[in-house]
């Protein structure tokens, strides 16, 4: 192995519509020291992180989406390295729960030279490290129909009535802490527990080392209008995160594993946006605190 090659920054140049071109964040690494490697044809995220490694990189920077963020991460935890997250996404879900500020991407660069540590919680679906979630049905379906990408509104919307109305479920049963929970139309698994208390924060995750997966069933009887979720969600947080009896509406908890069962092999999921195939029976779990990610120190 070559010896310490300093920092080491995987770009994904076609995430966000062009940022890390829009920001330059290729020329402002570099004078910060950095080596880049940007993904493409043949140079996918996880290759290019795990050359980086073999090459002596002494720490790894990620400037992409959720997925590209994630696939480095798992690296990252591989071979006992911190991790810079520079929000060059499209929304940068895990880079806004960490509190980077996601509109100046330039600004975690920083971190690369004087960044402070801060150990975070992931989770794991099989081999899978998520840093937001794991969703299955409606999301799920809509990632794996043809063009999503490209219209992703249209394409949810085409999907989600059938699961909202009761026509469609998912062909498992999901261990809550109430109880199995048979057939439901909406499961999403969270690395920690999303924020559900206001529409303000709804999505946000207040905290990632909580140590305890976040998890949301959606299920209401057949014939019977959609749940109105908000209410409902803001409730049981109130209620310390526990729903009522299975089966009636939305369910909410907090586990340290999380697990679905059913007599298919696998069952459509998306993770932290990424369409795939899960072998059944899903487990899904916390790793407390198992990637640290420099943070840029906040001035005073």
């Amino acid at each position: 192995m070559a010896n310490d090659a300093g920092p080491v920054v995987v770009m994904n140049p076609r995430s966000g519509g062009g940022k890390v071109a829009r920001f330059r964040l290729i020329e402002r690494a570099q004078a910060m020291g950095a080596q880049v490697r940007l993904t493409g044809p043949g140079q996918d995220v996880a290759s290019l992180a795990r050359a980086a490694i073999a090459e002596g990189a002494a720490l790894l920077g990620v400037a992409g989406g959720d997925g590209t963020v994630a696939a480095v991460a798992a690296v990252a935890i591989e071979a006992g390295r911190p991790l810079v997250v520079i929000p060059a996404g499209t929304r940068n879900h895990f880079a806004r729960d960490l509190g980077l500020n996601i509109r100046n991407p330039v600004s975690a660069l920083t971190a690369l030279h004087a960044g402070d540590p801060v150990p975070v919680d992931l989770g794991q679906v099989g081999s899978r490290i998520f840093i937001n979630n794991v969703s299955f049905g409606a999301y799920a379906d809509a990632l794996l129909t043809p063009g999503y990408r490209e219209a992703k509104a249209r394409t949810f919307a085409e999907i989600a009535p059938g699961y909202l109305q009761g026509e469609q479920r998912i062909d498992a049963v999901v261990d809550t802490a109430e109880g199995p929970i048979d057939g439901p139309q909406i499961v999403l698994v969270s690395n920690n527990p999303y924020d559900l208390d206001s529409l303000r924060r709804l999505g946000h995750r207040s905290a990632l080392d909580t140590g305890r997966l976040g998890g949301i069933v959606v299920k209401h009887p057949d014939g019977t209008p959609p749940p109105d979720l908000f209410p409902r969600l803001r409730r049981e947080l109130r209620q310390q995160g526990h729903s009522g009896p299975p089966g009636a509406g939305v369910h909410t908890w907090t586990a340290p594993r999380i697990t679905l069962h059913s007599t298919a092999a696998h069952l459509p999921a998306g993770i932290d946006g990424e369409p795939v195939e899960l072998d059944l029976p899903i487990v899904c779990e916390i790793r407390p605190g198992a990637l640290q990610v420099l943070l840029p120190r906040r001035t005073t």
